[in-house]
């Protein structure tokens, strides 16, 4: 009979090294120190855990036909997914576990979810073609936050590089909610899917662009505002509520068109520049 090597200590190992059943320890550093901490936090990996389910509830609606539903529920990860690092923050319980795991939610929620709702809705009808089209936005979206989660510490916080995966998401489904809303959908015309192609295509490529969007982190919650501020903001609820399908459309829409129309500004502002100087 062999002799079996010693198993290491906290290895957690219940059969032979083939169940890992240990609680999760984190490596952070203090005071110049590394110290392992046990277990995870639960209330940001609940909002995290909330925008998986929304994703993946996406992805079961669309493929049933509840375009609606299946639009919210992106809608509602969107909130969720901005609360988890807000959250994090406020009780101080960010982690490198939360940031992957935040990762890995977002690329089933605004990665593959529109992507299915998509094809779902339009680009089926389309073939090959539809699922081309479909698959690059998926890879654009993991090439996205694979950028994003890589030079995180290097970038200006106050822009993106290239248009963010949950307002990319958010221009796909305002697409087939608002059109769908009218009972509009692949099987009508060809143009509907000519449409979803370009519109999806289109914000896959602007997800790995180098085009800088407005990021609005700076923007203080806690601070003072003139009262007019709260008021532009009611009126807002008001219109977005008046019309969700177009109004959201809209504004997603715009935001997703503010990039390249900056950066062709800028351009411009640099070319008369130089030829001033010249």
């Amino acid at each position: 009979m062999t002799d079996r090597p010693e198993r290491p200590e906290n290895s957690g190992n219940a059969v032979d090294g083939m169940f890992p059943v240990d609680e999760h320890f984190e490596e952070v550093v203090e005071g110049g120190q590394t110290v392992r901490h046990k277990g995870i936090y639960i209330l940001p990996n609940l909002f995290t855990t909330g925008n998986l389910f929304c994703g993946f509830y996406a992805i079961i609606s669309a493929q049933a036909g509840f375009y609606a539903a299946a639009c919210i529920a992106v809608l509602v990860a969107m909130v969720l997914d901005g609360l988890d690092g807000r959250v994090a923050r406020m009780t101080n319980t960010q982690s490198k576990f939360g940031e992957q795991y935040d990762s890995l939610a977002d690329m089933v929620t605004f990665g593959v979810a529109p992507a299915m709702v998509a094809y779902s809705w339009a680009l089926s009808d389309m073939g090959k073609v539809g699922w081309m089209v479909a698959f690059i936005y998926a890879a654009c979206a993991a090439l996205r936050l694979a950028r994003f989660n890589a030079q995180i510490e290097e970038t200006d916080s106050r822009y993106f590089t290239g248009l963010a995966s949950p307002a990319a998401a958010a221009l796909v489904i305002g697409m087939v909610w608002a059109l769908s809303d009218f009972g509009i959908d692949g099987e009508t015309t060809v143009l509907v899917s000519f449409l979803g192609a370009l519109i999806t295509a289109g914000a896959g490529i602007l997800m790995v662009s180098n085009i800088q969007y407005q990021s609005f982190k700076k923007f203080d919650l806690r601070g003072r505002v003139h009262f007019i501020f709260l008021l532009v903001m009611v009126l807002g609820f008001a219109v977005v509520f008046t019309d969700p399908p177009r109004v959201l459309l809209l504004i997603f829409l715009a935001y997703a068109c503010s990039g390249p129309v900056t950066a062709i500004m800028r351009m411009g502002r640099h070319d008369k520049k130089e030829s001033t100087s010249d």
